[in-house]
């Protein structure tokens, strides 16, 4: 039975083991096949971004044949254009949307009512950074808008209110009555009033100036029998506040996020853990004031914990995470900037005892203490990781990257941006002679061979993997790894599923390499190769054809460039969607104005240019 016979139910399931890059290109093969690839990426969480521009009427369109449930319109304002992409999502796409996102925008109320109405199924809206929609006070106040608001929103599970200067009581009170169904609310850096008892004596909580705490204490205990989750990153929180709302009688709390809350201390914290130990995410990152106290009350009451934030803490240390190896259940964490970090007792915890949770991904970026024994130590012990964060982590050297492809076979992102010791050597997998080590280094650009005839030669010689016994990586920075060079890279950078990857700042790194990843990397999605100065046009005209699934490239810096690079991404390129050519000093602003001339109408790619004495160009077709 040939392929285009088999039943769209059958070809929908083989899809779905295909990464999202792999199912747009077989949704090409023919009709049955594109509709059971719309199939299996409508069953996924995927957003569709639609860009404030006329050219997307015609997608919103064909978007609705699909029956797009997620969408996200940014920086809408009160243009002509975004009255027009208002009014053909709430007509074509409405009725199908579970999750809207609005962020930034500068929507009247007249439109934003227009598109809500016409959205009967949310379950998510996103209306952070939305501050002419609060700002004169009056949203949702016609009783005949409102009535139907509750109609829309009665299935409303999660509003993301973050970062709106001008909510007050009576806007958030309107706002949430609609929805009896939240669970989820994020009210990131929004003003609200810790201190000040603006009702003291009074029942009525709806000043038209302010959002105070009361207020939002007074709407938590009469939804605490539903609300799973509140952000109030940014706020001024403080240990009484705290208390009082984690007391609230029935509520259970699953998600707490207090990014930056600078007010935040060790007592607030540990009043937390007492009251709502059911917490599976906490994010207590940037709250400064925290110590070791803290965290090992965490890790000692929060035993449900599968997601635990706690990067940018400058005053705690190892001795906080004595206690670690209690969260059976923890699947992500992320220790980046605490510089007294050296992650030793992670180190133990996670490699010394029996029934440990199954680490899925660990961030310790920035905690400069981190030396090799310890990567080699992490590596052996945590094989389930899919994410490993180890940037700007300046101790380590070979061996860890060498550990790491030994024992991480699974990861899928590995950021060893700013790693500067890290060499050729490291990534091709072989430990460098201490005899010819120098010699190895002058010669190593003229004959990649070399390396094996030197590993033949020395009896103490240790071959250990390499870098692409990765093969599941989809996203991989080495940023400042300044040491490398093509006898590595061009290699071992050979990814099938590789989407993302930034060689920036790897200034040794020639047109020998780009032939080599566009060849081998055929999913790359977003290449940044700033300030690679040995970059020429012949390598982007051999490269640019391998290019096909290219969306995002950063070329800042590269003087070596000229037009010829242009017309040949242009040409190759064809999903391109944002390209940076600043500091380029050989590609002109007329070289940019002839690059955007040739592309198609409905292409929104984005470039940038800085020229010497001159601003930055932005240009969106």
């Amino acid at each position: 039975m040939e392929a285009c016979e088999l039943p769209m139910e059958i070809i929908t399931y083989i899809l779905s083991f295909l990464p999202i890059a792999d199912r747009k290109e077989a949704s090409l093969v023919n009709q049955t096949w594109y509709f059971a690839a719309q199939d299996t990426l409508r069953q996924e969480s995927i957003f569709y971004n639609i860009p404030a521009t006329s050219a997307s009427l015609r997608t919103i369109q064909n978007l609705s044949r699909r029956h797009v449930c997620n969408v996200r319109m940014t920086s809408l304002d009160g243009s002509t254009t975004s009255r027009d992409i208002i009014k053909f999502v709430a007509s074509f796409l409405g009725p199908h949307l579970r999750s809207l996102c609005l962020h930034g925008s500068s929507l009247t109320e007249a439109n934003f009512s227009e598109l809500l109405l016409a959205c009967p199924c949310l379950t998510a809206l996103d209306l952070s950074g939305c501050n002419s929609l609060f700002m004169s006070g009056t949203l949702l106040s016609k009783e005949e808008t409102f009535l139907q608001a509750q109609e829309t929103l009665i299935n409303l599970q999660e509003l993301n209110l973050s970062g709106v200067r001008y909510l007050s009581d009576l806007t958030f009170n309107r706002l949430t009555s609609c929805c009896p169904s939240l669970a989820k609310l994020s009210l990131a850096r929004c003003h609200i009033t810790f201190e000040v008892d603006t009702y003291y004596g009074s029942s009525n909580y709806n000043s038209s100036a302010l959002l105070s705490f009361r207020n939002l204490l007074h709407f938590v205990r009469e939804r605490a029998s539903t609300m799973k989750a509140l952000n109030l990153s940014g706020t001024s929180i403080s240990s009484q506040a705290m208390k009082s709302l984690v007391q609230v009688e029935n509520l259970c709390l699953q998600e707490m996020v207090l990014q930056a809350c600078r007010d935040l201390t060790n007592e607030a914290v540990s009043i937390l853990c007492q009251h709502q130990p059911h917490l599976t995410v906490l994010d207590l990152s940037g709250c400064s004031e925290l110590s070791d106290r803290a965290v090992l009350v965490i890790t000692s009451r929060l035993l449900s914990l599968q997601h635990l934030c706690l990067g940018k803490l400058p005053r705690v240390t190892d001795a906080g995470f004595q206690g670690i190896s209690h969260l059976k259940q923890l699947q992500s964490l992320d220790v980046s900037e605490c510089s007294l970090m050296r992650c030793s007792e992670l180190v133990r915890a996670f490699g010394t005892v029996k029934g440990q949770p199954k680490l899925v991904s660990l961030n310790v970026a920035f905690c400069s203490l981190l030396r090799d024994n310890l990567v080699l130590s992490l590596a052996e012990s945590l094989k389930s990781l899919r994410v490993l964060d180890l940037s700007s982590c300046v101790s380590i050297t070979n061996r860890s990257i060498q550990a790491i492809a030994s024992h991480l076979l699974l990861l899928r992102v590995l950021r060893l941006a700013w790693c500067k010791e890290l060499t050729d050597w490291g990534l091709l997998g072989v430990e460098e002679p201490r005899e010819e080590r120098e010699r190895a280094r002058e010669d190593l650009e003229q004959d990649t061979q070399i390396l094996i005839d030197i590993g033949k030669q020395d009896a103490q010689q240790k071959h250990k993997a390499s870098l692409n016994a990765l093969t599941r990586l989809q996203e991989l920075d080495l940023t400042a790894c300044t040491k490398l060079t093509d006898a590595s890279i061009a290699k071992v950078i050979g990814f099938p599923e590789l989407q993302r990857l930034s060689l920036s700042l790897v200034t040794n790194i020639t047109d020998t390499s780009l032939t080599a990843i566009a060849q081998n990397c055929r999913s790359l999605e977003h290449l940044t190769l700033s300030h690679c100065t040995n970059l020429t046009d012949k390598g982007f005209m051999e490269a640019a054809g391998s290019l096909h699934r290219l969306q995002h490239l950063i070329l800042s810096g590269c003087n070596q460039l000229t037009p010829r690079t242009l017309k040949a991404i242009g040409q190759e390129c064809q999903q391109l969607k944002s390209l940076d050519v600043s500091m380029c000093s050989k590609i002109s602003m007329t070289d940019v104005e002839h690059f955007q001339s040739q592309l198609p109408l409905q292409s929104q790619t984005s470039i940038q240019s800085r020229f010497v004495g001159g601003a930055d160009l932005s240009i969106t077709l």
